[in-house]
This record gives C-alpha cells, sequence and structure tokens, in this order.
C-alpha cells in the first residue's frame, strides 16, 4: 500500500514537471517568434528589405501581416518569384481581408514571372473591369511605331546603373551604385548613387567610366542629370538629409538641384524652389530650348502616387508653377522618368497604364493627351524605365532590372508598318473609315440581347469562309450598343456583344490568337442617335451590331 502511493506520488510530480517543461518551451517559442516578427518589423519600417525577407521567413506561423509584408519585401528587391508565391500563399489563406493595394502589386509580380491568367484576375479584381492580357498585346502588335533591337552595355552584376543621359557629344552620364566609398543604402545593401561620366562609341559602349567632377556627388544618393543644350547648366537629383514621417515610416524626400558651369567648373549649386522636405521632386528632362523642365513628383495634387510634371523656366532663371500634365499621361499609380526628346515627344514610365508589368516604356505628343506604350521589343515584365534617345539617329538607352539589378541598354530602333494580308476581299467603310471585310457588312442584336440572331449566322459564315481562306488574316470583333442605357451598362452589353460573336466564329474553326473582341459603348453610332429617345425603333437598331475591322 505505501510503496503503491509513493509511486502514484511519483507519477504524478513527473506529469507536473513534464507539463511545466513543455509549458517553458512553448513560451519560449511563442517569445522566440513574436522576437522574429519585431525584428523583421523593425526591418521593413527601415526599408531594409533584404534583412526584412531573411527575418520574416524565419516566423513559423506566418499571420496575414507577415506575409504580406514578406511578400512587398520580395516585390521591392525585385524577386518577383518569391514574391508572385508569398502574395499567392496571401490570398489563399486570407482572401477578401488582404486589401486591394496587394492584388495590384501580385498581379505585377505574376506579369514578371509569365502568369498571364493570375495577372489578369488580380488585375481585374482591382481596376473593377475586364483585364485581358493577350488581347492588349496583340493589338498593341498592329499599333507600335517602332521596334527596337537592345543590348545590354555592361554585364556587371555588382553595381546597379541607370538614369543614362547625353552629355555633350561623345559622353553620357548616368547614375551607378558602384562607388564603395558610399555609405550602404539598407534598401538594397548597395552603396549610396553617385553620378558618372562616359565616353560613348558607335555601337553604344561605354568607357573611361568616371565619377562626375566637382561638388555634385555626396554620401547623399545622385541621380537622374539632365543638360541644357550649351552644356553650361545642368539639374539633377539628391536625396534629402532631413527625415519626416510618413505614416510608421520616416523617409528622406528627393529634391531637384541646379549647377552652372563656371570657368570650367560645376559651382552655384543650388535646390530648386518647388522641392520640398516634405515630397519627392525628381527625375529631370530639359527642353530643347531650355524653356521648360518636365520631372516626376508626388507632392500635393497628384492622381496618385507620381505624376509627371512641367514647370516654365523662365529668361532670368526663375521658374513658373509646376503643371500636371493630366490624365492622359498620369494614373493613381507610378509615372516617373519623364525624357522629353528634340522633336518635343515626351517618353515616361509607368505602372498604371496597361503594359507588360510593373514600370514599361509609354510615349506621348502633342497635348499629352493620349498615351502608347513602346511595345514588347522594349518591355519586359520587370521595370523598364529612363529612355533616352537621339530621334534623328534612332539611337538611345534605357533602363531594366530584368536580369536581377537595374542594368543599362542601347538600342537601335526602326519604323515599324505592320504586315498588310494582300486578299481580294478588303474595302474601306465609309462610315468609319476602317478596313473592313468587302461585301460582308455587320450583324445587328435585339434591344438589349447578346444573343446571336438566326440571320446573323449567313454573314459570320462569310467571315469564317474568307478567315479561312486566308489564314494569316487578323480581325477585330467591334460591338455596339444603342443610346438607351446607362454608358457603363452599355460598354458591358457592347462587349457581350463582341464576346459572343468572336465565340461563333471560334466553335466554326477559326483560331481565337487571330480575333479580338472589343465593345465600344454607345460612343461610335453611324447615325444622330446619341439620345435615348427621339430615334425611331430602326434607327436605333442600327447602332447595335458587330463590326468586322481586318488588322493587318
Amino acid at each position: 500500500m505505501i510503496n503503491h502511493l509513493d509511486s502514484s506520488k511519483t507519477r504524478n510530480n513527473m506529469k507536473k514537471l513534464y507539463s511545466f517543461i513543455l509549458i517553458a518551451v512553448i513560451s519560449f517559442s511563442g517569445f522566440s517568434q513574436s522576437s522574429e516578427i519585431k525584428k523583421a518589423d523593425r526591418f521593413f519600417a527601415q526599408r531594409a528589405f533584404m534583412d526584412a525577407t531573411d527575418a520574416y521567413e524565419n516566423v513559423n506561423n506566418k499571420d496575414q501581416e507577415v506575409l504580406q509584408n514578406l511578400a512587398d519585401s520580395y516585390f521591392y528587391t525585385n524577386q518577383m518569384q518569391n514574391a508572385s508565391e508569398v502574395y499567392k500563399n496571401l490570398f489563399l489563406k486570407f482572401g477578401e481581408a488582404v486589401a486591394p493595394k496587394y492584388k495590384f502589386r501580385f498581379a505585377h509580380a505574376s506579369m514578371a514571372v509569365g502568369n498571364y491568367k493570375e495577372a489578369d484576375k488580380y488585375f481585374s479584381e482591382f481596376y473593377g473591369s475586364q483585364y485581358d492580357f493577350e488581347k492588349f498585346r496583340k493589338e498593341l502588335d498592329t499599333t507600335v511605331s517602332h521596334v527596337f533591337t537592345s543590348n545590354q552595355v555592361m554585364n556587371n552584376a555588382a553595381s546597379a546603373d541607370f538614369g543614362i543621359t547625353f552629355y555633350g557629344d561623345d559622353k553620357v552620364t548616368f547614375a551607378s551604385t558602384r562607388n564603395a566609398e558610399r555609405p550602404l543604402y539598407p534598401w538594397n545593401k548597395k552603396p549610396t548613387l553617385d553620378l558618372y561620366t562616359a565616353k560613348t562609341d558607335d555601337e553604344g559602349q561605354l568607357s573611361e567610366i568616371v565619377l562626375f567632377p566637382g561638388d555634385i556627388n555626396t554620401d547623399s544618393h545622385e541621380s537622374s542629370a539632365t543638360f541644357s543644350k550649351d552644356g553650361m547648366t545642368m539639374y539633377f537629383d539628391r536625396t534629402n538629409d532631413k527625415r519626416v514621417k510618413v505614416e510608421d515610416d520616416k523617409i528622406a524626400h528627393i529634391s531637384l538641384y541646379r549647377a552652372k558651369m563656371v570657368d570650367g567648373k560645376w559651382s552655384n549649386i543650388e535646390v530648386l524652389p518647388f522641392s520640398s522636405d516634405s515630397y519627392s521632386v525628381e527625375h529631370p528632362s530639359l527642353s530643347a530650348d531650355g524653356k521648360k523642365l518636365y520631372f516626376a513628383s508626388d507632392m500635393p495634387g497628384t492622381n496618385g502616387s507620381f505624376d509627371i510634371y512641367m514647370v516654365d523656366v523662365n529668361e532670368d532663371g526663375s521658374f513658373g508653377t509646376p503643371q500636371n500634365l493630366g490624365a492622359g499621361v498620369n494614373t493613381a499609380h507610378r509615372e516617373q522618368f519623364p525624357f522629353i526628346s528634340e522633336e518635343g515627344v515626351l517618353y515616361f514610365s509607368s505602372d498604371g497604364h496597361q503594359g507588360f508589368g510593373n514600370l514599361d516604356i509609354y510615349k506621348s505628343e502633342d497635348d499629352f493627351s493620349e498615351t502608347k506604350n513602346l511595345g514588347a521589343t522594349i518591355n519586359s515584365g520587370f521595370d523598364d524605365f529612363a529612355y533616352v534617345v537621339k530621334e534623328g539617329e534612332d539611337t538611345g538607352w534605357f533602363a531594366s532590372n530584368r536580369r536581377g539589378t537595374d542594368n543599362l541598354y542601347n538600342f537601335l530602333r526602326e519604323d515599324y508598318t505592320p504586315p498588310v494580308v494582300e486578299i481580294d476581299e478588303r474595302e474601306t467603310n465609309t462610315e468609319t473609315g476602317r478596313q473592313q471585310l468587302k461585301d460582308v457588312g455587320n450583324i445587328y442584336f435585339d434591344f438589349d440581347r447578346a444573343t446571336i440572331k438566326k440571320e446573323s449566322e449567313v454573314t459570320l459564315d462569310k467571315v469564317v469562309s474568307i478567315m479561312t481562306k486566308y489564314p494569316t488574316l487578323n480581325i477585330e470583333v467591334g460591338s455596339h450598343a444603342d443610346a438607351r442605357g446607362t454608358d457603363s451598362y452599355n460598354m458591358a452589353l457592347s462587349e457581350r456583344r463582341a464576346a459572343s460573336t468572336l465565340e461563333y466564329l471560334v466553335s466554326h474553326g477559326i483560331e481565337r490568337d487571330r480575333l479580338t473582341s472589343k465593345g465600344y459603348g454607345e460612343s461610335m453610332p453611324l447615325n444622330d442617335c446619341t439620345k435615348p429617345t427621339g430615334c425611331t425603333n430602326a434607327q436605333y437598331a442600327k447602332n447595335r451590331r458587330s463590326e468586322f475591322t481586318i488588322m493587318n
């Protein structure tokens, strides 16, 4: 009896000891995980994203905030495969609890790794409208004005190089992290940026690379120079010394500076009056006549993130009021790295216009009301930016991180005219001015319907017959609505009509990649019926149509 009681007491004591050890281990593990998260959060707040990725990866049970920050850390350091995988896990676990901005980044990361279906899904959800990359790419192939042949200038993985610009007749200036004597930048663990000069040869290769002379470079970042035509004035970026609080972070913004050539030296270095400690002003580009300075800024009044601005440079060297270039150029996202060519063509980079993923290079002309992507021969799924060109020579440079880090590329561009398929069945539509299939005409729809009518099949079968006869012929199905109904409803209705027309052609043997469908809503009526009342049913019916436009 005594032995039994002693044995029972021993077992109870052992259980208590094991329980205590288990609780201690769990508590220590929890404390360790909490400590790791705090360390990672500290790195993330300091924008030390390389360190943040390592710290967040060491967290075993990753909650929503950890996954968000880990994905962003990969995204901001151009590790797109990792970013895409973590974003995907984030949405699988937490779904609609995740803020829309992560859909935007996930879509761009998906574009970078070639997962276009995933990108379409999340862009569509983010923008609230249908996003179709393959359709965009096919249409762009018929409208680009140039094709580009490009080559990486230097195979230099150790440093980041970008922001190249013309400097005199045979020199360039660019920004680089190659100066090992500068402080390390926590974001990417590379030295802060300095400006360099180099000589160029006929093939666009660089030689005699040296630090930019004088007092331009400091321990802060300097980048993105631009020069007056006479070479006596330069503008450039410099990061501010002062850090200001933005939400939970302390950020040093970027200011624009001007320097003058005096007695063979760059001096009179001064910050421009519209720069600020409270926002960034960056990436200057001076017009050929020196009268207008273009730049990017997130100053109050932008459409969202960074916008492109223009400011007048007066005769006495003073400046006018910066002017936002407007919605034709600027979106709610990033527009940066403007370059104004000798011919007044504006080139810039954006991740807000539809493109190939992340920053793409675009151009805008005349009143800057329309923007065009430069196409697949220069843009990639990664950041492509800081484009400069000599229009008359069709040569220039740009930067891209498509191979892991920012690198310089030179290019040669050639005029591009999409190949024309020679067919007998081609004619110009006198009402729209578009090239269409001869003697085919349009098909029409019942009011508020997108269903193909039986009588339309004769016309559609003619389209099938012609496209079968000419196997390289590409067609756009453009569909329309009458003026009855709201603009948004009619746009959606016309898109359904275009889709049903395209699906009929595909179901009768036409390859899907030879067809594009586009809804125009009520924006292109063939008569004066532009209001929901005042016309007969027959007059309204003329605008409920699908047209077949030859794209090549």
